[in-house]
């Protein structure tokens, strides 16, 4: 998918807006209206006939049309608004013109403090929801091809604002494809291309080398179904720096179960609708590694996508199994739809293995791993689908992922790890149960169980609740939100500033 292309325009006055069919004005908080606002005397009185004051234009932006069939927006800009609640407005007012398609939109943004934050925000939301999501329509939706920003800003200042953008579009569109459409097959096959395409190494490790590795947990997993498409896929980049290696290197981990029908333990099919996008986290962390390297952040990354499916068949492992996973871990299988956790368990053990290098060298132990993943729907049931969940293994970096939440728009919320919940998970025939039946914090408990395979790293885990949201959230209109990817960047800067 293509972005819409931003093309910069120096921000006069408005009278820059008359050639455009759909335009999105953007003020700073006042108590009224400038004079020389278009269409002035038409907008007072919408504001009386909505019993609304100018400044109530902040919370609640409108639209009008002109007589000459073009429509304008207008937004006031609060500057002292949370991130998550400026990107809230934001996409309301660009889905006021962006709901009717069109194949061009206009912003122009006025000047004053702060306001050069709103206008990278602003193009933001325009780029990420003017591109329709996969649909097989006969008409599909049109996409918008070009946004004329008005704004003393550089394309420098937009550099980022694109390479964000682009990630957002891409875990959202690989998320949304049809089961049928992305299958282990064809998303290592997609995978392969990007990774070419932004000069990535690649390493796959199938299902016959994975199982004479020894990586069981991944393999119970995924023999119920095709098996040989199944595969851990590993990609690493490394910046080019001057003089020197880069001095911190991060694992980002992604749940890839294509289709998740949960094994033995079926799911009823309120719950089974939807499950294409149980390979959610893997597109996150693909996203987020493409935007790193786009970006040259000055870390070494290593992406770990655990891809496979959960289908029910004769093969399919069962309750009771013991299985052992690559480090030698038994686990005694539970409950057959936990096999997120299962996949996990043997690509953290993958990811923080010592001394493996990447086909471009150095060692893969990470100073940071972070994994992503759709992983329990006792997550929702904690938090709904407006915040995601994460656990840290410190305080410090639960600090971290809460600030990063704050500041990018992707809001999270720390959860307890603590041992005493341990207990839970004790077997008499395994070293390890996978899950428990009575469900009681079983996001809790997957967080416990991961923390055993991640051989005592800096470690985030994020239960990625807020991937799909009825009716968009923050930046984003569609259901599925490409969460994490904002909050990820964001994360590894902050991250990256610390000595």
């Amino acid at each position: 998918m293509t972005l819409p292309r931003i093309a910069l325009q120096p921000a006069r006055d408005y009278t820059q807006l008359n050639e455009a069919t759909h335009g999105l004005i953007i003020l700073p908080v006042a108590d009224v209206l400038p004079d020389d606002l278009p269409q002035r005397a038409q907008w007072l009185a919408i504001l009386k006939r909505k019993k609304m004051k100018p400044q109530e234009l902040a919370k609640t932006p409108l639209a009008i049309d002109l007589p000459d069939g073009r429509r304008l927006a207008l937004l006031m800009a609060d500057c002292t608004l949370s991130r998550f609640e400026r990107l809230t407005r934001l996409r309301k007012a660009a889905m006021l013109l962006l709901d009717e398609t069109p194949k061009q939109l206009a912003i122009w943004v006025a000047a004053g403090e702060g306001m050069g934050d709103v206008t990278r925000d602003a193009a933001y939301v325009a780029q990420i929801n003017g591109v329709p999501l996969p649909a097989r329509k006969k008409k599909p939706a049109a996409a918008l091809a070009r946004i004329d920003l008005f704004s003393s800003l550089t394309h420098a200042d937009l550099v980022p604002v694109g390479a964000l953008a682009r990630a957002n579009l891409l875990a959202r569109e690989l998320t949304a494809l049809a089961p049928n459409e992305l299958t282990p097959a064809t998303y290592r096959k997609r995978i392969r291309r990007v990774a070419n395409e932004a000069g990535l190494a690649i390493e796959e490790f199938d299902f016959r080398a994975l199982r004479i590795m020894g990586a069981g947990a991944f393999c119970a997993v995924a023999q119920g179904s095709q098996h040989e498409d199944a595969a851990i896929v590993h990609l690493s980049w490394r910046p080019k720096l001057k003089n020197a290696a880069p001095q911190k290197t991060v694992a980002l981990v992604g749940k890839g179960i294509c289709f998740d029908t949960g094994g033995h333990n079926l799911k009823p099919a309120r719950y089974m609708a939807g499950m294409h996008e149980d390979m959610n986290g893997s597109a996150v962390a693909l996203a987020l590694t493409l935007a790193a390297a786009e970006m040259r952040l000055p870390l070494a990354v290593d992406c770990w996508l655990a891809i496979a499916h959960n289908h029910l068949s004769p093969g399919a492992y069962k309750q009771n199994d013991i299985i052992s996973a690559l480090d030698g871990t038994t686990i005694e299988i539970v409950h057959t739809d936990a096999e997120g956790r299962m996949v996990l368990a043997d690509t953290l053990l993958l990811a923080t293995q010592e001394g493996k290098g990447s086909k471009r060298g150095g060692k893969t132990k990470p100073d940071l791993v972070i994994d992503f993943a759709t992983l329990t729907g006792s997550m929702h049931v904690a938090l709904g689908a407006r915040y995601s969940g994460v656990f840290a293994s410190s305080e410090a970096l639960g600090a971290m992922a809460v600030a990063a939440g704050q500041a990018s728009g992707e809001r999270v919320c720390v959860f307890p790890l603590d041992e005493d919940y341990d207990p839970a998970l004790d077997s008499k025939v395994a070293d390890v149960k996978q899950c428990t039946l009575d469900g009681e914090a079983d996001h809790i408990l997957a967080a416990r169980f991961l923390q055993r395979f991640t051989r005592q790293r800096p470690w985030l885990h994020v239960d990625l609740s807020a991937s799909s949201c009825s009716g968009g959230l923050g930046a984003s209109a569609s259901d599925l939100t490409g969460f994490g990817v904002a909050w990820g960047l964001t994360l590894l800067a902050q991250w990256l500033r610390q000595e």
